[in-house]
């Protein structure tokens, strides 16, 4: 019966942590550039009882063990803005950010320009070119990004073009040791080195790439949960019901005959 009882709570636990990353998905689905989260679950087979007094072979009891948390990178959809600003990635590479806690990359193209004429995140980090950070100036106008990521302007009233750096454009041998470091910004680990990116790699812009969440597929995922954590709460009380009857019974004193 105890048995009955603790499976069925680390069921309830899993399920509560896949609850929390669906949660989070579909909070996400407007996120530019955001990577769906996925659960990763296995099967653990609790050792049984080693004392030599049972008669019977003991069997091994079988929970549940939540693993990881996985990053689903497929590329999301391209949903054209018109905003010279807005850049999308045609392939598997990553934009390469400066923040305060370091270099990130990230598929988030929402690009604006601070007060300092530097092209930045729409989380204000410094978007980094070849050269360094990417930074216009007040005359610039007509900006344009080509496919290969050279961003030029117009410099001030004339038509003279003139460039102000490339976009650093970076690929992943092993994309999937990439962490998580905001919603739409990853970090590499130590022994993961960026690569430059190959030349498949094309820039489109007046584009950004959409999160990568099924909608109708996490809520479908979402309700099964629910309907899974509820069911398995209905056992657990009449497990609990039948525990509580037992020991009722088992109290009661025996009546005395004549």
């Amino acid at each position: 019966m105890e048995n009955a009882l603790l499976i069925g709570l680390s069921r309830q636990m899993a399920l509560s942590r896949e609850l929390d990353i669906v949660a989070n998905n579909i909070a996400n689905i407007d996120t530019t550039g955001f990577k769906a989260d996925n659960a990763a679950f296995s099967q653990y087979l609790m050792p049984g009882a080693s004392d030599a007094q049972f008669s019977g072979k003991d069997r091994r009891v079988s929970f549940v063990e939540d693993r990881a948390s996985w990053i689903d990178f497929s590329p999301g959809a391209i949903q054209h803005t018109g905003n010279p600003l807005d850049v999308a990635i045609d392939g598997k590479g990553y934009f390469t950010v400066q923040t305060p806690r370091g270099e990130r990359y990230t598929r988030n193209g929402s690009f604006a320009i601070n007060a300092s004429g530097q092209l930045v995140t729409s989380d204000g980090d410094q978007v980094l070119g070849t050269g360094g950070p990417i930074t216009l100036q007040v005359t610039d106008h007509n900006v344009t990004i080509s496919p290969t990521g050279i961003v030029t302007v117009r410099d001030g009233a004339g038509t003279t073009s003139a460039q102000r750096g490339q976009l650093q454009i970076v690929s992943f041998d092993k994309p999937r040791s990439l962490q998580k470091d905001g919603s739409s910004t990853f970090m590499a680990p130590p022994s993961v080195t960026p690569n430059p990116a190959p030349t498949s790699i094309r820039v489109v812009q007046g584009a950004l790439e959409k999160s990568n969440v099924h909608a109708i597929a996490e809520m479908a995922r979402m309700i099964e949960i629910t309907r899974s954590y509820s069911d398995i709460a209905g056992i657990l009380q009449q497990q609990g019901d039948l525990k509580r009857n037992s020991l009722q019974q088992l109290s009661q004193a025996p009546s005395s005959t004549s």
